[in-house]
């Protein structure tokens, strides 16, 4: 079985907004609702589960019964950040019954643009390889700054990997990760393949991400959302 791990449990206070930015409407639909409908749409995914921020449960399920989300199964509690909040997802996993065999896709809710090629490649490679982490070929020239006000170092750019979500697993090894990093004291990982580098000696394998697969942070990627959503493909391009 393939699972969609949904995480909303963040508060969004960057976005400096009266209400948490996975909830944000965007085109008539709050924007965690343009990430469900994309994992409901794709006819490998069999069901998902979402990590929400205390207090939106309700509000979550309201607009899953209104937009027509069957496959959401389960709703987890967040956590303090990230990785406790994708901690409480695996584990309420575990507890539903889910196989260790099972893949599950974990994918920021407020990643709405997410292709349906993402995330069958994100299953075939995982089914393959053992896991799969979306990301992009670094184009930028990349400085190293202490203070970000100066900089005399530059990182070579040619190895270096942008990662997105989905970043998925076997459930029983991102289980296991996740025990393993609380025995040797790791709490605040940012990301699941963040994790698997702390962890070391965990090989993990790039899936091709997109450009459009935006991470919705600030009001200047909410405007980027909405531009890209108008966008049509031209006829003329190969």
């Amino acid at each position: 079985m393939n699972y969609a791990l949904i995480i909303a449990g963040g508060s969004g206070n960057r976005m400096g907004q009266d209400i948490p930015k996975q909830f944000m409407h965007v085109d008539n639909c709050p924007i965690i609702i343009h990430t469900l409908m994309a994992f409901q749409k794709h006819p490998d995914i069999q069901g998902i589960a979402v990590v929400c921020l205390a207090g939106w449960e309700t509000v979550l399920q309201s607009y899953a019964n209104q937009f027509n989300i069957t496959k959401l199964k389960w709703v987890f509690p967040g956590g303090d950040n990230g990785q406790q909040s994708i901690h409480n997802g695996i584990f309420g996993l575990k507890e539903q019954g889910c196989s260790e065999d099972d893949l599950v896709l974990i994918h920021d809710a407020v990643r709405p643009l997410i292709s349906q090629d993402i995330i069958s490649s994100n299953i075939a490679i995982c089914q393959k390889y053992g896991n799969a982490i979306t990301g992009i070929q670094c184009r930028e020239a990349i400085l190293e700054s202490a203070d970000g006000f100066t900089t005399n170092r530059s990182i070579p750019r040619d190895q270096l990997i942008r990662t997105q979500t989905p970043q998925t697993f076997r459930l029983g090894d991102i289980i296991q990760a996740h025990q393993e990093a609380i025995e040797r004291g790791i709490t605040n990982s940012v990301a699941s393949c963040t994790l698997y580098a702390e962890l070391g000696g965990k090989e993990m394998h790039i899936v091709a991400g997109s450009e459009k697969n935006i991470k919705i942070t600030t009001i200047e990627d909410l405007e980027i959302l909405k531009a890209l959503m108008q966008i049509r493909p031209e006829s003329w391009l190969k």
